[in-house]
């Protein structure tokens, strides 16, 4: 448990340097809220006793960076000429940048997640070399929170987002189920 404390204090630290200085630095900013969530998926990997895959620091780091660029994108088009005035870093970004920076991290955590699930290592790992089959329900998700932010001008609020919104809901929801059937199930092995 030794370990969990010091990745708690690393996370703490994060946390007051964000709030001190990082806060204000542009695309660093994003980098390091992405790194937080990275923090906390350690935690709570060292906490259970189990391993950390180099997949599991890659999946949340983009994820993680997509989620927080997208309530950039929120926070920029919401609050149009204000944003600055909501927060000061937001005049260091345009929607097109932080639509560009989305576009290259959706790509990219689609990939991450696709090369983890098909990997021969993870089907050695988990028993099963059926996890390429939850594929669809990631590029689901992730499509739908793109729709929620570009369409509805949503994304304010991730967690909000992912308890209100039922189809978000039902995907994470199945993902959940069909990873579950793959790696506890003699169909899945």
């Amino acid at each position: 448990m030794l370990i969990v404390g010091w990745v708690a204090v690393a996370y703490v630290a994060l946390l007051l340097l964000y709030s001190a200085v990082i806060k204000h630095l542009v695309i660093i900013d994003v980098l390091t809220i992405s790194a937080g969530f990275v923090l906390r998926a350690v935690g709570g990997a060292v906490a259970i006793d189990i391993p950390i895959s180099q997949w599991l620091l890659i999946c949340t780091t983009l994820l993680a960076l997509f989620i927080a660029l997208s309530k950039r994108r929120h926070e920029l088009t919401l609050l149009a000429g204000d944003a600055t005035g909501h927060r000061r870093i937001l005049k260091e970004y345009s929607p097109y940048l932080v639509d560009q920076m989305i576009a290259v991290v959706t790509a990219s955590t689609l990939v991450a997640y696709s090369v983890y699930a098909a990997d021969a290592q993870t089907a050695e790992r988990l028993g099963t070399p059926l996890l390429p089959l939850t594929i669809p329900f990631v590029l689901y998700g992730i499509f739908r929170y793109l729709y929620l932010v570009h369409q509805k001008q949503e994304g304010g609020s991730p967690a909000e987002l992912l308890v209100t919104d039922r189809p978000l809901l039902a995907c994470v929801a199945l993902w959940a189920i069909s990873v579950a059937v793959l790696l506890y199930t003699p169909l899945g092995g």
